[in-house]
């Protein structure tokens, strides 16, 4: 196997190449039979338990079948920051399934250049004999390349972000919806019982089909459960005293009072600021991710949680789908993981964590056992 060092490609990645699967069981003087196994996970409060019994029986069910050699790639945005416990976990999953494989990532300046970058990566692949691809796709600009190794017999899964195409086999990652609406139910049950408004600091702008769906699922929660709710759009690319002066006018505007604030994205910090400037800072908060500054207003006891995405199970789950598809099939694999799938035939959830604002430290800890500190 060999590395893109193309100039036109300009990739960075992670290599790893290894020439046998899992470990072998003898059966008697001529026979040897090879089985996949999985280092333990860390038992931990935060261990997702379903997830961890999910792949635990997909690797039974593909030890019923001879182990074979396997080619993939898993295709990044970044290997860093978001996307560091990502790789992680599937170069993990990689060196337990015993195949050959890449963990790669665009090395371009910005998310344009990596879009063109991405789509050459998953050309590249295929043309080398990649039989399964993982991506985390920046958008549509990668829906032809996809399309294009799928029709010549190549499994696909997109993680993280998906694409709208029927052709990927599978997506693995967070459902919005569900995190959305979660991230409402926590916030719920600190709350006084309405009337109150709610102030969500989310999305609503075209272009990001993810935030807005994870921003209606938690309003739909809270009007369910009778409170107004006032939605302040997240400005990602500005400063927080920006967003600040919007969150302040829609706080400001609320009527009935504001009862209760739900940040839904990684700048969720700035909720805990903006209870510091109306001079509330009792208001009951939730947050999303793990941004140190989100960490140290719950050390303040100013976030009663955060809501964090499960970047390690995402890495770590897709080649071991990758592989299922592979070696059972993918209405077996499809079957096998059902119980990840209740919401949509097509995409796993793996779900977010629930982190208290008194349980930072175990939580970090567990970070730290299965190495997805980011």
């Amino acid at each position: 196997m060999r590395m893109i060092r193309r100039c036109r490609m300009a990739v960075c990645g992670l290599t790893l190449m290894t020439a046998a699967c899992g470990s072998s069981e003898h059966h008697d003087a001529d026979e040897e039979v090879t089985r996949l196994t999985r280092a333990p996970t860390p038992a931990s409060e935060f261990t997702p338990v379903q997830l961890e019994a999910t792949i635990d029986s997909l690797v039974a069910e593909m030890n019923k079948n001879p182990i074979e050699p396997m080619h993939m790639a898993i295709l990044l945005k970044k290997l860093s920051g978001f996307f560091a416990p990502v790789a992680t976990g599937a170069n993990r999953a990689m060196s337990e399934l015993g195949v050959t494989g890449n963990v790669l990532a665009p090395a371009g300046k910005d998310d344009d250049e990596g879009q063109v970058i991405q789509a050459e990566q998953i050309r590249e692949m295929v043309a080398i004999g990649a039989q399964g691809i993982g991506v985390a796709p920046f958008g549509e600009a990668q829906q032809e390349a996809i399309e294009e190794a799928v029709a010549k017999g190549v499994h696909v899964v997109t993680l993280d972000t998906d694409v709208p195409t029927d052709k990927r086999a599978l997506y693995v990652g967070t459902l919005n919806e569900d995190a959305g609406a979660t991230a409402a139910n926590t916030l719920l049950a600190h709350l006084p019982p309405p009337p109150g408004t709610v102030l969500i600091h989310g999305h609503s702008l075209e272009g990001w089909p993810d935030g807005i769906q994870r921003t209606q699922a938690a309003q739909k929660v809270f009007e369910d459960a009778g409170y107004v709710v006032v939605m302040s759009q997240a400005f990602f690319d500005s400063d927080d005293q920006v967003d600040l002066e919007w969150l302040k006018f829609a706080f400001e505007l609320a009527n009935p009072p504001v009862v209760g604030i739900a940040g839904l994205f990684n700048i969720s910090y700035r909720c805990a600021m903006l209870a510091e400037l109306v001079g509330k800072p009792e208001l009951p908060i939730v947050a999303f991710d793990f941004d140190p500054k989100t960490v140290e207003y719950m050390r303040q006891g100013r976030i009663k949680a955060t809501h964090t995405q499960r970047q390690y199970y995402e890495g770590y789950l897709t080649p071991y789908i990758i592989y299922g598809i592979q070696l059972i099939g993918l209405d077996a694999t499809k079957q096998i993981l059902s119980p990840l799938m209740l919401d949509d035939p097509t995409r796993v959830n793996t779900g977010v964590d629930v982190v208290p604002g008194d349980k930072v430290d175990e939580y970090y800890a567990f970070l730290n056992k299965i190495g997805a500190n980011q």
